[in-house]
């Protein structure tokens, strides 16, 4: 009794103190305390499996112990936390293995632009610059696209509630169907060259076109990889920049580091951050073409663009990467959890479900209107921590920490299982 008077003393002074624009606290009602792998404990010391990882920000889980140690020491020896864009050595270790390790084998070669540290202002970096190489002034984005919360972001994402936020007009910028968007006999990106070819379509040549590979808060949408390579082909063809959001679905959440690579496309713009730093330090990276890297000494810039916490645990997660097992391990897992979701569309049908998604990134979108909403609540109670996705929250979407164990994978599956029963009864 004492501790549940307790928690609901720490949730009062939330709702007593906190603006109302919070969210995540309305679904997940406690008051986190620990966590460690893909586990979070609260104040009362129940256990949630995390399904969840941060929104993609901790593919590496919570408290990585390599992680944590290699932050520690560069704290205890006094290494530079704050630098802006100055030079450190935290930052130069960083660039050097990024470039060793994941660049050079995929055979990419970009400048590393690191704009303010999270995903919108990596985004709002790629569209400005845009802009800038091409001298136009339009940017095409997709259906159900969610790019970030700052004006311009806004303006190419889809979410009708996100959009009114904004409480300003959203210029500049058009939305085409996403793969499939128009049923699976469509190529959309024959509607999307028709505009373009078409001098009375209305839609002015743009100066780059933004997607994500699979539309995370879009609903677990994946583009077929033929579809992307029409995609580049037409802005190759048309001079249009190539702009990839892989800021949720990148850093190995599809299965390989960058969610293009099984396309075989190269972007010109490629958009990173949330897991980037490995930790869940804040931190982003725009990668921009060699050719395309024209700014001025701090045309584009941000406070905390230099930090070296971000860049000590960045460099640690790089390991991950050396090799392919841990891809190969993501893949395994990511079968794993499709095959779950399948069994469970097939064992109950009143879901009304469609399995969606492609590696740890993967979840069912229910038919039933408020359904994934309700059963997200059921697993939140049995000590399961998932989110829905979706233009209605219909989807309920399973995104664990990548190297998150099958215990624990299997366990979390029960209780989706569990959760799905008490919501059908």
């Amino acid at each position: 009794m004492q501790a549940i008077k307790e928690l609901d003393a720490q949730l009062t002074v939330f709702e007593e103190m906190e603006s109302a624009v919070r969210s995540y606290i309305r679904s997940f009602p406690t008051t986190f305390s620990k966590a460690k792998g893909s586990t979070m404990w609260d104040t009362n010391g129940k256990a949630y499996i995390d399904f969840f990882a941060g929104a993609g920000a901790l593919n590496y889980g919570h408290n990585h112990p390599k992680m944590k140690e290699a932050l520690l020491s560069y704290i205890a020896e006094d290494g530079i936390t704050h630098s802006l864009d100055m030079g450190t050595k935290a930052k130069a270790n960083f660039l050097t293995n990024f470039n060793e390790i994941i660049l050079k084998p995929r055979n990419l070669e970009y400048k590393v632009m690191f704009p303010g540290p999270t995903g919108t202002n990596t985004v709002e970096s790629a569209l400005k610059l845009a802009r800038k190489v091409t001298g136009r002034e339009l940017v095409i984005s997709f259906t159900n696209a969610f790019h970030g919360m700052t004006i311009g972001a806004l303006s190419i994402t889809g979410n009708s509630f996100k959009r009114h936020g904004a409480g300003v007009s959203l210029n500049n910028s058009v939305a085409m169907p996403f793969d499939q968007y128009l049923g699976d006999e469509v190529d959309t990106v024959d509607y999307l060259e028709k505009f373009l070819e078409d001098s009375g379509s209305g839609v002015a040549l743009p100066a780059a076109i933004i997607l994500e590979t699979v539309q995370g808060e879009g609903g677990l949408n994946v583009a077929n990889p033929e579809w992307l390579k029409r995609v580049e082909e037409l802005c190759r063809r048309w001079d249009i920049l190539l702009i990839i959001d892989d800021v949720q679905a990148g850093c190995g959440r599809t299965g390989t580091f960058f969610s293009f690579e099984s396309a075989d496309i190269n972007p010109d713009i490629v958009c990173l951050s949330k897991s980037i730093s490995g930790y869940g330090t804040p931190m982003a990276l725009t990668l921009i073409k060699p050719e395309y890297d024209i700014w001025g000494p701090g045309e584009h810039n941000g406070t905390f663009r230099g930090h070296n916490l971000a860049f000590i645990t960045a460099t640690e997660a790089l390991n991950f990467w050396k090799d392919d097992e841990f891809s190969k391990d993501i893949i395994e897992k990511g079968l794993l959890v499709d095959e779950f979701l399948k069994r469970i569309v097939s064992q109950y049908p009143e879901l009304e479900g469609e399995v969606r998604g492609k590696g740890l990134f993967r979840g069912i979108a229910c038919g039933v209107e408020g359904l994934a909403d309700k059963i997200c609540a059921q697993a939140f109670e049995k000590g399961l921590i998932m989110e829905t996705s979706g233009p209605s929250s219909e989807v309920f979407k399973i995104m664990p920490p990548l190297n998150i164990d099958r215990e624990a994978l299997n366990k979390g599956f029960a209780i989706v299982e569990a959760s799905i029963k008490a919501c059908l009864k």
